[in-house]
Parts: structure tokens; C-alpha cells; sequence
């Protein structure tokens, strides 16, 4: 695994209890200097898209399906913001169970629709879908 990306989960990892997306991705953006596209922030080595729950599960809309499809030839992670934890997940199209409704007519040429954060695969095969494992998902 890229040495930006151990870096970046020991560091969301360090920052667990902070409660705050904006102040996190504040603290990424000083210490990354990640790039940012509409709601994605991303460098050469992954990309990721940040949310927040008040519990430890979520079903907010995460990205457009479009959207995914720019960043998935690298890592891109979710992380789950929450009171106590930060919690990260891969969310490349292979690690979606499903594509919400308004997937309608999906095509290689029309890519529709968009991800929950309960669409996101938490188990792939064996392997929980956590950062001692990406490097095996991916």
C-alpha cells in the first residue's frame, strides 16, 4: 500500500472522538493538501469522500455513481465521521451492493445513479472491509 495512503488512515485513526467532519477535513486538507472536486478529496494515491453519522451506521447518499467512476482506478475510501469514531471504508464500484433507484437505464454510456453508505460492502469475501485490508481489497 502506498505510503500516503498508511499515512493518511494512521492519521484519520489518530484523530477518532474528533465528532466534526469540517474540523477533520480541515485537519486533513493542512496536513494532505488533498486536492478537492465538488465533494472528493483526492492526490495521485486515493481519494475520499467524507461523512458523518451520529451512530455507527449510515445510509446518507455518499457520491453519484459518476462521480465514483472517476476515482476508481485508485483507493477510494468513505470516511464515516461519528462521536467517538472515525471509521473508514474501500468504496470502489467492486465493494457496492447496490446502486439507488434512479440507476435506471445504467449503460457503460450512461452512468446513473448514486451510493448510500448502507450500499457499501462491509465484508468482501473473508475480509472485512477496513484498513488492515485494503491492500488486499484493492
Amino acid at each position: 500500500m502506498n505510503k500516503e495512503l498508511i499515512n493518511f488512515i494512521d492519521f484519520v485513526k489518530s484523530k477518532d472522538g474528533i465528532g466534526n467532519k469540517t474540523v477533520l477535513i480541515d485537519e486533513v486538507q493542512n496536513k494532505f493538501k488533498l486536492t478537492k472536486d465538488r465533494s472528493v478529496y483526492y492526490s495521485k494515491s486515493f481519494a475520499v469522500r467524507f461523512s458523518y453519522s451520529s451512530s455507527l451506521s449510515f445510509s446518507n447518499t455518499v457520491i453519484s455513481l459518476s462521480n465514483l467512476h472517476k476515482y476508481d482506478s485508485q483507493p477510494f475510501l468513505v470516511c464515516l465521521v461519528t462521536p467517538a469514531k472515525n471509521i473508514l471504508y474501500m468504496a470502489n464500484t467492486t465493494f457496492l451492493q447496490k446502486v439507488s433507484h434512479s440507476s435506471q437505464q445504467l449503460r457503460a454510456d450512461n452512468i446513473r445513479g448514486s451510493i448510500n453508505g448502507s450500499d457499501i460492502v462491509k465484508k468482501f469475501g473473508k475480509l472485512a472491509n477496513e484498513p488492515d485490508n485494503f491492500e488486499k481489497l484493492f
